[in-house]
């Protein structure tokens, strides 16, 4: 078993967590990941193969969550993407296809996702590729998944933007028990606005812990931004 493998099967949040850091309504993650019953009826999940009442999320299992969050204004229920997860899965022998940089980023990996989608009769408002003069190319969730996640050289995914605009903040598994933070460093960005809030001068922050103004302001405006999709 590799190392790589083993991050993406770490154990690192609680599905409340999921919500809180992809900015998602209370139990959406939990419908996702693990699925529910509504009215009796048991609804299976979108990225767990079965229901398992796991309450713990993996890496791999958060990173394709975020690939989801990607799809969540599409007027199509993100259930309707579970026959291509388990396709893929299928494919490609690996349990957390989306996980994989070569997936969505090579001609074969888009050339299959595409077949997918076909077999599969995907919704259009949940497509991932499409056909355009000739070539496979990203719609456009699926490129803002692709540029918000971090690959590591041997293609998986490593790490995660939480918002495009603030490309100083990251989330990374392995620092500050996955929660956001100052890239290149591991202070939590919910400590940063913490302190900020309190009356401590943004000067003063930076100091602290050694960062830039820059960083201090996209900590703070990063955490505004999470409670304000919240609400």
């Amino acid at each position: 078993m590799s190392a790589v493998f083993d991050l993406l099967e770490r154990p690192t949040y609680m599905m409340a967590q999921v919500d809180r850091l992809l900015g998602l309504p209370d139990g959406t993650a939990r419908r996702w990941i693990d699925g529910n019953g509504r009215s009796g009826k048991p609804r299976l999940p979108v990225i767990r193969e079965d229901h398992t009442g796991e309450e713990s999320v993996t890496w791999g299992e958060f990173i394709e969550a975020r690939f989801l969050s990607a799809f969540r204004s599409a007027n199509v229920p993100i259930v309707n993407m579970r026959p291509v997860m388990d396709f893929l899965r299928s494919e490609t022998g690996c349990r957390y296809p989306l996980a994989h940089k070569a997936h969505l980023s090579t001609s074969t990996g888009r050339e299959l996702v595409q077949r997918v989608q076909d077999v599969v009769k995907l919704d259009q408002a949940l497509k991932l590729v499409v056909i355009r003069n000739g070539r496979h190319v990203l719609t456009a969730p699926a490129e803002t998944y692709m540029n918000a996640v971090r690959f590591n050289e041997d293609g998986d995914a490593a790490g995660m933007c939480p918002d495009p605009d603030l490309r100083e903040i990251t989330i990374d598994p392995l620092r500050a028990f996955g929660e956001p933070v100052v890239q290149d460093r591991s202070v939590p960005t919910e400590v940063i606005a913490e302190q900020v809030r309190a009356g401590d001068p943004e000067e003063m922050v930076a100091d602290l812990y050694e960062l830039s103004r820059g960083q201090v302001r996209a900590a703070v405006l990063f955490e505004q931004r999470r409670k304000n999709e919240m609400r």
